[in-house]
């Protein structure tokens, strides 16, 4: 079961302004979250690298989806507590 977290969190200062995260906002979407992943796998190039690890031996050309795509579906998805990938289309 998902534990809430009450508290704050402090992400540091960009140029004068500081960071930070609460959650009193009451009933709101929690896939915030989303736009905080993204910027930290094109920063750190997480999932490119590791589809460039894992290879697709498929046939391109038949493809719709490239690994990557897939990948940050899949990882983004469970980070955000959707486990199932029928929860994606919503996304």
């Amino acid at each position: 079961m998902t534990e809430c977290y009450q508290g704050r969190l402090r992400f540091g200062r960009v140029d004068r302004r500081s960071v930070e995260a609460n959650f009193s906002g009451g009933e709101i979407s929690s896939d915030g979250g989303a736009l905080l992943l993204r910027q930290i796998d094109q920063r750190l190039n997480l999932t490119a690298s590791l589809a460039k690890a894992i290879g697709d031996p498929r046939r391109q050309a038949s493809c719709d989806h490239k690994l990557v795509t897939l990948l940050r579906q899949r990882i983004f998805g469970l980070a955000l507590g959707y486990e199932d990938v029928d929860d994606h289309d919503s996304l």
